[in-house]
């Protein structure tokens, strides 16, 4: 039962007023996880945002769309559960406490593992709550009772286990391989970490001596720093200028080692010289030469240390004077060196894709180094298999080209990071080098026997590595012997971004599949991008982010949700659009207005499920326009399509409910005309409240005394049995000539306040509806012909006349129009005549060439309206 007592609405519509004070009051009683032991369980995890994060826009559609569906789940009766919680994100954790520590001139060094991890945690107690406060902002009904982390003892139980699961079952192991590393912060990254940035850059051309000293090979480079640890020269093998050459060697400049050149397949004939350098130890394509060409990841040579400084190679062959230079203060001394000897053709200048850290800004170096991989070749297959025969379901299902792409052609999964702070390893190392792996020190000790020290691993787990198992071990995994996890297991559906489909979600299904031997979730929906309003990606440094706090400062929270649900359109970004936010504000307060109206005269919330009986026709056709709606929500929601479903409620709550029903009841509004009213809008706030919780949840209880929140109400059901084709065809009728006496109007700028007449010839406006015609069209219905001057309203079969004379001067209204129209068409073809020239098309900026045909589309629905303005007047 709700505490909260009926209320007459303010005038003005205040989002800050009500936000606030609903979400505490849902949050207090225990509305977003109500006591359903016997109803069917319904699931959603939310993506886990890092805990040193904060709202952005693209949090914002995210979480907006989960809350869609969980608040959809629970007014249809379910046992909805969203599981939220945070990441403990590792690198960007850690950097945000060395920060704190760095201002108060202390430094990571200064303390001891386990004193910097207890630092962190005591900065998450104090600072780490910022995102989920934000969320609350947003309307998000999360179970905040059972919030979750990724490093709680549960969680860090689960991941532990996982790990050395995993090992013992030889899917994951420890390899020398390349990473992308990143400097600034002494540890490998991911992908996702990685950020290209185009530099103006150089591309060197080296000329390499033939050992036999018969001439030289040309080779090119943007790194000329990395030609100390080349170890092969590639051609391809259909290449004729170099088929004599492979096999033989070229003796490097500077460090004078001797490297064969070999066929591979690799070597563009049709770029440069059609020879290229490689190396291994710090090129990704180049490590993969190396492999096949028969170099052991052993045996590649490593020119750089862990802050992208030169070392000695293994063969001993670098300069003395470079050791312990900066690479890039490197590349200076080599090229120099290269010129004086003249072993330099040419410099070229070249903008290039560099690949820089996210959070260090730092030029990311591919780096040889001994991690813990995942054997993601494995776990791939049943993930991909579920896709392909439909148990996990991909919307847009565009999407699954992208992700078989991707599954096919996995690499193994580095999983080790070089931090402090996140999941330390659990493999300890002897003396002799073997490692055991185990989930306690205790057991490791007994797998290595008495006496023998150990050593556990100095690195933590990538973050993605435990994130991989959030549907599952947010649940209560591993405890208990439930595979469904009380039938919360799989999930019903997860919301996620496409930027993270193979970095979370494939990660996901291989890991839930393999320990759960289930889907992880049924369905998989991948939204786009929030862009800038010109289209362009969002980023700092571009000075073009949107704080979605601003919004709901500005517009309220519901505004910023309706308009991320209506933009929501399956395979397409988002451009931001600040006066569609404002748009839906004004849609806000229209049915809140629309509410002051009702409660202004006598009419309440329904007493009743089901829609009242009606005989008066416009009730009749508003009960089936209603139910029509409920129905066109159901099915876009089932189909994902957020957009058409809010779309769908906006169309019938402005244009049907405020704009015709309201308008056509007024002067007549009887009981049952209060009857249905009142259940009409209550249809509207059940089907508006997962898209806008906080404003209908407040007219729910401004209405009428409720027995419950709106929150756990009752969704509405599309009965059929209600429906009137004779009364919703009558009453369109009616809209439909209203609509064309009013365009008419308009368009001859007859006076608002002027009732005109309106001849009918020789036909008739049914009685039933004169009275309607003349009030909302400010006109008299009357038989016969209209005398001198009109303006012929086509209605269905009929056409009938409104009467100009002395109303409007008809000469100065044709000057206008002609005027006006020649304005249009001459706007219209000039758009006309810029897209299609194809150099506009091909050159212009996307943004531009969309402007344009917007434009031309609006000229000649202008010109078309103009010259039917003039053939009205003859």
């Amino acid at each position: 039962m709700s505490d909260l007592p009926q209320n007459t609405l303010a005038k003005t519509f205040d989002p800050a007023a009500i936000e606030t004070r609903w979400y505490r009051h849902w949050e207090e009683k225990g509305l977003f996880r109500p006591d359903r032991p016997n109803a069917e369980p319904w699931t959603i995890v939310n993506p886990p945002p890092n805990v040193t994060g904060s709202l952005h826009i693209g949090h914002a559609l995210d979480n907006t769309l989960q809350d869609i569906l969980a608040r959809h789940a629970r007014l249809k009766g379910k046992d909805a559960l969203w599981v939220v919680g945070t990441d403990h994100a590792g690198i960007a954790t850690q950097m945000v406490v060395e920060r704190q520590m760095n201002a108060a001139g202390e430094k990571r060094t200064d303390l001891s593992r386990e004193q910097f991890v207890d630092r962190v945690w005591n900065w998450k107690a104090e600072s780490g709550g910022e995102i989920t406060r934000q969320l609350r902002r947003l309307g998000c009904s999360m179970d905040w009772a059972n919030e979750r982390f990724t490093m709680d003892e549960g969680f860090s139980k689960a991941v532990l286990k996982v790990f050395v699961d995993l090992h013992r079952e030889g899917l994951l192991y420890r390899d020398k391989r390349l990473v992308n590393w990143d400097p600034g912060l002494g540890t490998a990254i991911s992908d996702l970490e990685v950020e290209t940035r185009e530099t103006q850059g150089k591309f060197w051309h080296l000329r390499y001596p033939l050992e036999d000293g018969m001439g030289f090979i040309s080779v090119a480079t943007t790194r000329p720093e990395t030609m100390l640890a080349d170890m092969a020269i590639a051609v391809h093998p259909d290449d004729e200028r170099y088929r004599d050459k492979i096999g033989k060697y070229v003796r490097l400049p500077i460090t004078g080692r001797t490297i064969p050149i070999i066929a591979d397949e690799h070597a563009d004939p049709a770029l440069g010289s059609g020879a290229v350098k490689i190396t291994p130890g710090h090129d990704f394509n180049d490590f993969e030469v190396g492999r096949r060409a028969g170099i052991e990841a052993r045996d590649m040579l490593n020119m750089l240390d862990a802050q992208a400084r030169i070392t000695q190679t293994a063969d001993g062959r670098v300069p003395d004077y470079l050791i312990g230079m900066d690479r890039f203060e490197a590349r200076r001394e080599i090229v120099e060196a290269l010129a004086a000897q003249e072993y330099l053709e040419r410099v070229e200048d070249r903008v290039i894709q560099t690949p820089y850290g996210d959070r260090s800004g730092q030029v990311i170096e591919p780096w040889l180094t001994d991690q813990w991989y995942v054997d993601a070749k494995t776990l791939a297959q049943p993930a991909i298999q579920a896709v392909r025969d439909g148990r996990i379901r991909i919307v847009p299902k565009t999407w699954e080209k992208t992700f078989f792409n991707w599954m096919d052609n996995i690499q193994p999964w580095c999983v080790s990071r070089q931090l402090w702070w996140g999941h330390r390893i659990p493999a300890w190392f002897a003396e002799d080098g073997h490692v055991f792996v185990a989930e306690t020190q205790e057991e490791a000790q007994a797998q290595a026997g008495e006496g023998v020290e150990l050593r556990q691993d100095e690195d933590v787990l990538d973050t993605w590595f435990s994130s991989a198992l959030w549907p599952f071990a947010t649940l209560g995994w591993p405890e208990g012997e439930d595979r469904t996890l009380a039938g919360r297991y799989p999930n019903d559906v997860l919301i996620s971004g496409f930027d993270i489909l193979f970095f979370w979600d494939a990660r996901m299904m291989m890991q839930g599949m393999h320990f759960m031997e289930d889907v992880p979730f049924r369905t998989l929906y991948l939204h786009g991008l929030v862009r800038a309003a010109d289209g362009a990606k969002m980023s700092k440094s571009k000075g073009n982010t949107v704080d979605p706090l601003g919004l709901i400062d500005k517009y309220g929270a519901d505004a910023l949700r309706f308009f991320m649900a209506a933009m929501e359109s399956q395979g397409r970004d988002i451009k931001m659009d600040e006066k569609r936010v404002e748009g839906y504000r004004n849609f806000a307060t229209k049915l809140w207005n629309a509410s002051r109206f009702a409660q202004g005269n006598g009419i309440g919330g329904s007493t009743t499920l089901d829609p009242p009986v009606a005989t008066n026709a416009v009730n009749k056709w508003i009960v089936a326009e209603a139910i029509a709606t409920v129905q066109a929500v159901d099915l876009a929601l089932a189909d994902y399509r957020f957009d058409a479903a809010a779309n769908a409620i906006y169309q019938f709550t402005w244009s049907r409910f405020c704009d015709w029903y309201l308008e056509l009841i007024k002067g007549a509004i009887d009981d049952e005309t209060k009857a249905v009213a009142g259940w009409v809008l209550d249809q509207i706030l059940v089907l508006l409240h997962p898209f806008m919780p906080f404003i209908t949840e407040e007219l729910w209880h401004a209405l009428a005394p409720r027995e419950h929140e709106l929150i756990v109400a009752h969704w509405p059901m599309a009965d059929a049995r209600a429906l009137d084709p004779a009364a919703g065809a009558q009453v369109s009728g009616l809209i439909e000539l209203i609509e064309a006496v009013r365009a008419a109007r308009a368009e001859l700028n007859v006076p608002p306040g002027a009732r005109i007449a309106l001849h009918t010839g020789a036909s008739a406006v049914p009685a039933e509806i004169v009275s309607y015609v003349e009030r909302l069209a400010r006109v008299t219905v009357t038989a016969g012909e209209a005398q001198g001057a009109r303006a012929p309203i086509l209605w269905g079969a009929e056409t009938f006349a409104l009467a100009l004379e002395g109303v409007i001067d008809l000469d100065a209204e044709r000057a206008r129009l002609t005027k006006s129209l020649a304005a249009a068409e001459k706007e219209r073809d000039a758009l006309a005549g810029r897209l299609g020239n194809p150099s506009f098309v091909e050159r212009a900026k996307p943004e531009a060439v969309e402007k344009a045909k917007a434009d031309h589309a609006e000229k000649a629905a202008d010109a078309e309206r103009f010259a039917a303005a003039l053939a009205r007047l003859g």
